[in-house]
């Protein structure tokens, strides 16, 4: 569904219309400038935390950067760094998984894009850190239209609508209280992460 909406593939069928406009009549790059994509696997180059958080994005105040990061619950951790935000890490620093994620959602909430693609977001995180990120996560959906990827169910609980895909089909569509009450393979999919 990504790799479509993305215009990776062409469709064969049917149409995907972005505010009224075929995808097909807009060129990929247009497209890709209207998404922000927050992966499962994070990454961080050798520069500043604040250089790894505007990356390449022009006339971003520092306020804007500490606001964000105050935000998603970082601003904390950055200032026990020696030099805050001025503060180098490289990919081999002993950052956290979810302080690289935290770092990664203040990346996207920087770019202040329409649409969203969350994929697999909470998947490296333990259940801890998990919640801090569900909660800069939905901070960063606020306002835009979200495509949240997620094998842990509890990512997309909030969700407004949910697309139960299975090989490549949609086989069940709801909210999570629809879906629950339909009692079918969201439901025993749900309730299995939950059994102790």
């Amino acid at each position: 569904m990504v790799n479509l909406l993305m215009k990776f593939y062409d469709i064969d069928s049917g149409d995907i219309k972005i505010d009224g406009i075929s995808t097909k009549d807009l060129t990929r790059e247009n497209i890709h400038s209207l998404f922000t994509m927050v992966l499962q696997d994070t990454w961080l180059f050798n520069g500043t935390v604040r250089e790894n958080i505007i990356y390449n994005r022009e006339n971003v105040s520092d306020d804007m950067v500490k606001k964000v990061c105050e935000e998603v619950g970082l601003d904390h951790f950055i200032r026990t760094l020696p030099k805050g935000y001025n503060s180098i890490i490289t990919e081999n620093d002993s950052v956290s998984a979810g302080q690289r994620q935290l770092l990664t959602i203040a990346r996207a909430m920087i770019d202040e894009t329409p649409f969203l693609i969350l994929d697999e977001a909470t998947s490296n995180v333990d259940t801890r850190t998990e919640e801090l990120v569900q909660r800069a996560m939905d901070k960063l959906t606020k306002g835009r239209t979200a495509f949240i990827i997620a094998h842990r169910l509890s990512t997309i609980k909030n969700a407004d609508l949910i697309l139960v895909m299975n090989e490549g089909n949609i086989i069940e569509q709801g909210n999570h209280e629809e879906l629950m009450k339909q009692n079918g393979f969201y439901a025993e999919l749900y309730n299995s992460q939950f059994e102790l």
